[in-house]
C-alpha cells in the first residue's frame, strides 16, 4: 500500500467518524469494518481484563481500554486494541500511539469477524513492534498469548505462542491473572 493510498483511507474514516456504526482499521489489505457495536461479554470482558491487570502492574503503567487508535504511518497501519499496556508517560501526546510504546495489546475476539483478530492482528501487530499480543475468545472460552518477535521471509512474525482456556491462569509478560469468570458468547 502507497503512502498516499493509506493517507486517503485514513482521511476518508475520519470524514465518517460517527457517522457509521461499527469500528474501523486499517491493515496492509485495506479498511477492516465491524459492522457491529462490541456486545456486553466483549466489553465485560475487556473491563475485567483490564482491571485485573492494572492490579499487578507497576503504578506507571496503565491498562488502558480507550482512544486514541496505534497508528504505524510507513507501514500504513491503524488499529485499535481492546486492552493497550503503555506507560502512563507514553500517553502524553497528541494524535495517535506509537505502537512500538506498547507493552502488551489485547484483543477480545469479535463474534462478527474473528479472523481479524486471529489473522490480520497476528500479522499486523508484530509489524509494527508490539511485542506481546494477547487473545481472549469468548466464542470458544480460550485465548492464546503472542510474543517473541523474530524475522521471517513473510516479515516479522511472533515465534511463541501459548494457548490457554478460560478458567486457568494466563501470564502475560511478568504479571498473572486469572481468566475466572469471564463471559462467554452465548
Amino acid at each position: 500500500m502507497t503512502s498516499h493510498t493509506y493517507r486517503a483511507m485514513r482521511e476518508f474514516l475520519r470524514s465518517m467518524d460517527d457517522a457509521l456504526p461499527g469500528k474501523f482499521e486499517i491493515t496492509k489489505e485495506g479498511i477492516v469494518h465491524d459492522m457491529t457495536s462490541p456486545t456486553k461479554p466483549h466489553e465485560l470482558t475487556a473491563l475485567r481484563i483490564r482491571k485485573r491487570l492494572e492490579k499487578v502492574m507497576p503504578e506507571e503503567l496503565v491498562a488502558h481500554t480507550g482512544t486514541p487508535d496505534v497508528e504505524d504511518l510507513p507501514e500504513g497501519i491503524m488499529r485499535h486494541p481492546d486492552v493497550m499496556v503503555i506507560a502512563e508517560a507514553d500517553m502524553e501526546i497528541q494524535g495517535a500511539f506509537d505502537p512500538r510504546t506498547l507493552i502488551v495489546a489485547v484483543e477480545v475476539v469479535s463474534r462478527s469477524n474473528p479472523d481479524n483478530d486471529w489473522v490480520g492482528k497476528i500479522r499486523d501487530y508484530p509489524l509494527v513492534g508490539i511485542p506481546v499480543y494477547v487473545i481472549f475468545d469468548p466464542r470458544t472460552g480460550s485465548g492464546a498469548v503472542m510474543t517473541d518477535i523474530h524475522p521471517t521471509p513473510d516479515g516479522p512474525r511472533y515465534a511463541t505462542r501459548k494457548d490457554f482456556v478460560y478458567g486457568e491462569p494466563v501470564t502475560i509478560t511478568d504479571w498473572t491473572i486469572s481468566t475466572e469468570n469471564l463471559p462467554r458468547y452465548a
